[in-house]
């Protein structure tokens, strides 16, 4: 179990597999160069940041799902740790980021879900749904999505969200991280912060 994190009361939390690029986003939004391991699944313990003074921390939890090169049980504990860490502390949670790659996410929920397995991205939405945690998924690298509105559309049914995916911008927010593009994340965390009465975090989104 993930044993580093401050002493904060209020958190966002992001989550994701390997590569999809939590830290490139994490950097987007803190203006902070975070270690990242040459290769994934090598980041074993969360990414902290918090800003003296605000009572709030920023969270990137290592990368779950296949790995090259990781032996499976390693993964498996790492997805074990993170889902420990979420029920732990849900109740500090003011949003919580699943961040997916937009291009692949489909096929990789499609290839996953065979009758005795649910994909980690659609478990960890339900994990998530079931603690009451305000929930976004960032679908990064939308740079490089043709097929745009059909993709996301794709994306919303295999969570059990109704399309079209415009309906549901506070929980679906396309972007594109290394490039900036992250204001329909920002909208939407906002969204809920506002509800969870944390408009003074709105300087940093």
């Amino acid at each position: 179990m993930f044993e580093t994190r401050p002493d904060r009361s209020d958190e966002i939390v992001l989550v994701g597999r390997s590569n999809v690029g939590k830290s490139t986003l994490m950097r987007e939004i803190t203006g902070h160069t975070f270690d990242t391991g040459q290769k994934p699944g090598v980041t074993r313990e969360p990414n902290h940041y918090d800003w003296a003074g605000d009572d709030f921390v920023l969270t990137d939890l290592p990368g779950f799902g296949f790995m090259s090169g990781v032996h499976e049980d390693h993964r498996e504990q790492i997805k074990d740790d993170i889902v420990a860490y979420l029920e732990e502390y849900a109740a500090n949670f003011l949003v919580a980021v699943i961040v997916v790659d937009g291009k692949s996410v489909v096929d990789i929920i499609d290839r996953h879900s065979g009758e005795d397995e649910i994909p980690y991205v659609v478990e960890m939405f339900y994990v998530l749904e079931d603690l009451g945690v305000p929930t976004v998924v960032a679908v990064n690298k939308m740079d490089k999505v043709d097929d745009r509105e059909e993709r996301l559309n794709d994306l919303c049914d295999r969570l059990g969200l109704f399309p079209p995916w415009q309906q549901w911008q506070d929980t679906v927010a396309p972007i594109t991280a290394k490039r900036g593009q992250i204001q329909p994340l920002n909208d939407a965390v906002r969204t809920h912060l506002h509800e969870a009465k944390r408009d003074d975090l709105f300087k940093f989104f």
